[in-house]
């Protein structure tokens, strides 16, 4: 063999009580486990001696933004560093491929605050296998700090088909969409992320939806969307993508399943009830949340929707008008706009976490309401004023969850762990850097909500089952050798929303595909990520 980990606490990923074991390691798969007492110790060419550490799967972000991420740092201890192996990319329903040149261009625009503009990144792709490839061939054909897998983006599809018109798609425009996603589908992706709440996936219908979701069923992917809304109408909007799903016959993955905002406070069981009835039905379902009450997104995305259409340059000139920025003002403030999940805003939750526009570093760490103040001034002119020096590219924190709603949903049985880490900002969210040790340090050892071997069931099991994957996601003979060894006494995230690029403590060892990737608490120089590609094959 080529490694043994030694005496390690295995907690394999099924839910089921942790046992003692070495586990041998050979062309990056796990060959042989040999538990306590059952035969002589295994060797091999090097042994780790785990000294009780527990060895688990390698965690799996079903919710990460780190599209652009794993093409400039080959470091990447953001997540490398929490033990993540395999990040779901293309969230949110918005990302590079597939697209055209227009159509990369305007995206690139409109999530510069997820990823940045992108001006370090050669965009030599246009296709989800393209972007695939890229991954595979990235610093000099390395690869990539962390595996990666993808959705495809409707948002992006609609854009590439119908552009920023707030309008039902043409008979040829569904059939183009159609393709791209069955394309996409065969070139590898694992499904399909909406963001009903962003624009312009958001312009499309449910019954357009449901068709692009037949097409991922066809080629067993899933439906992952950021649903309409999750505040006033968050309950109404999980209702509509569990019946969307059901009728397209399409599994579902429910994006950051949170219950945020003032009126959903206490509300988690009437979620959970909801799931519970339609799994008893026979629908195929599944969520993913992190450990934290804020949220995070972009300013521009709390704008009402049709102040977006056109895209990006078009809500700038919007902005730009007194008038029509006054009608914006009406609709964010009074109404509640859809952008804001139908609940008027609140000035004092929304921190402003980065900006693009380096002047405006000022606004940085403090929220709306406090820069209006200190500048003697309402806060939706100092929010005018950031979106339009920034150009759209300004992220914020939104400070509208509950931690009852938080706890309740992790303990669901479809439960996985989902980062939804932007690492753009000066000020990112900690869920960024912290949300796996968060888990297992707040919540199974200070906390016991979840049982470490529930926990990490939650991190890897669940979700390399939701994304097919036969030979991932437990500690098992035959599997890859993706694997975490961490400390359960004493692992904990580092980020705090004060400092929050410092990584964990407590996860000193990291592998992929057997190949230490973090050793001795340390990053190595290793790139043993890759894309991870679905089946892609149409069923029938």
């Amino acid at each position: 063999m080529d490694l043994v980990i030694r005496d390690a606490r295995v907690v394999d990923g099924t839910g089921t009580p942790s046992y003692r074991a070495d586990v041998g390691i050979t062309d990056g798969r796990i060959t042989e486990i040999r538990r306590e007492g059952d035969g002589p110790r295994l060797t091999a060419a090097r042994t780790l001696d785990a000294d009780g550490l527990a060895l688990s799967p390698g965690f799996i972000d079903m919710h990460a933004h780190s599209d652009l991420a794993l093409l400039r740092d080959p470091d990447h201890s953001a997540k490398a560093a929490q033990g993540v192996t395999l990040e779901v990319l293309g969230q949110d329903g918005l990302s590079y491929a597939p697209a055209d040149d227009r159509t990369l261009a305007e995206v690139r625009r409109s999530i510069a605050g997820w990823n940045g503009d992108g001006s370090d990144i050669d965009f030599d792709w246009r296709t989800v296998g393209g972007y695939l490839d890229r991954l595979d061939r990235n610093f000099g054909g390395q690869g990539i700090a962390v595996n990666a897998a993808y959705l495809i983006p409707q948002g992006t599809v609609r854009m590439l088909a119908v552009g920023w018109d707030d309008r039902p798609a043409t008979d040829a425009e569904l059939d183009r969409m159609r393709e791209l996603v069955a394309q996409g589908m065969a070139e590898g992706a694992v499904g399909m992320s909406s963001g009903l709440t962003y624009t312009p996936g958001m312009y499309a219908k449910d019954a357009e939806l449901t068709e692009l979701c037949r097409v991922v069923a066809a080629h067993d992917g899933y439906y992952c969307p950021h649903h309409r809304s999750y505040g006033a109408g968050a309950l109404q909007a999980y209702e509509e993508m569990v019946q969307l799903t059901r009728d397209a016959g399409c599994a579902l993955h429910l994006a950051h399943a949170t219950m945020n905002f003032g009126v959903n406070k206490g509300r988690a069981p009437e979620l959970l009830a909801l799931l519970d009835d339609a799994l008893a039905a026979g629908a195929d379902i599944s969520l993913d949340t992190y450990p934290y009450t804020p949220g995070c997104t972009t300013l521009v995305a709390m704008l009402p929707s049709w102040s977006s259409e056109g895209g990006p340059g078009s809500i700038l000139t919007r902005l730009a008008d007194e008038g029509t920025a006054q009608r914006i003002r009406h609709h964010v403030e009074v109404l509640g706009s859809d952008g804001c999940h139908g609940v008027p805003i609140e000035w004092d939750a929304i921190e402003i976490s980065g900006v693009g526009n380096p002047a405006l570093s000022g606004y940085v760490g403090r929220t709306v309401a406090e820069s209006a103040r200190l500048r003697g001034e309402e806060p939706w002119v100092t929010a005018r004023r950031v979106l339009i020096e920034d150009e759209l590219g300004t992220t914020i924190l939104q400070h509208v969850g509950h931690e009852e709603n938080v706890r309740q949903i992790m303990g669901h049985r479809v439960h996985t762990g989902g980062s939804d880490g932007i690492l753009q900002g000066d000020k990112p969210h900690p869920r960024a850097y912290g949300t796996f040790p968060q888990y297992l340090g707040r919540y199974v050892r200070e906390l016991g909500i979840l049982s470490l071997e529930e926990c990490v069931a939650h991190l890897t099991s669940r979700p390399a089952a939701r994304l097919r994957l036969p030979d991932r996601g437990l500690v098992r003979e035959g599997y890859r050798a993706d694997l975490v060894l961490f400390d359960p006494a004493t692992v904990a995230a580092g980020s705090t929303f004060e400092e929050p690029r410092v990584l964990p403590v407590g996860i000193p060892h990291v592998l992929i595909d057997g190949r230490f990737v973090v050793e001795d608490g340390k990053r190595t120089p290793t790139l043993a990520g890759r894309a991870v590609r679905g089946t892609g094959r149409a069923r029938g």
